[in-house]
């Protein structure tokens, strides 16, 4: 398959956390995605690589994407501290599971959305949803889930937490 699509939410409160991810071949869309991301940037949208430490990126190589407009330096640094280290250590350990094959990590890259609420405060609680988020994300995107089934049967009954119906 060329590309796999994961999204997870986890936490509560103004530090839940929302992924949306894509995983695929870096010849492939994804691949193409990834480098437009980090190759066009825009203002409030500064895309990122998920990096463990400075000089150390994850593999596959991750982009984060911001999916809210970051309007001061205290929200640039929720996305490059805590989120970004999450971001990080979920794709890394999700490796080391095996959830994503060692043998492909060369071969893939990840372009991932982050969402953080403007009024987040708490960088502990940033830095357990989104690693959770992404977790459950790259899971949920390797095993194709979920299911046609299980969303047929659930369409009819599933409560989005942000909508009146």
């Amino acid at each position: 398959m060329s590309m796999f699509i994961g999204e997870a939410l986890a936490g509560d409160g103004n530090e839940v956390a929302h992924i949306d991810l894509l995983i695929g071949d870096k010849n492939g869309p994804v691949g193409h995605a990834f480098a437009n991301a980090l190759a066009n940037q825009s203002n409030g949208h500064t895309n990122l690589l998920a990096v463990l430490t400075p000089n150390l990126i994850c593999k596959p190589a991750t982009v984060m994407i911001t999916k809210v407009t970051i309007k001061n330096l205290a929200q640039a640094t929720q996305m490059f501290g805590p989120a970004q280290a999450a971001v990080a250590r979920a794709v890394a350990d999700s490796v080391a599971e095996g959830v994503i094959p060692p043998s492909d990590a060369d071969n893939l890259v990840i372009v991932c959305g982050v969402f953080i609420h403007p009024q987040a405060k708490d960088d502990t609680k940033i830095y357990q949803f989104n690693y959770e988020a992404t977790k459950n994300a790259i899971r949920n995107a390797m095993r194709g889930e979920p299911k046609i089934e299980q969303i047929l049967a659930q369409k009819d009954s599933a409560k989005h937490p942000f909508s009146p119906k």
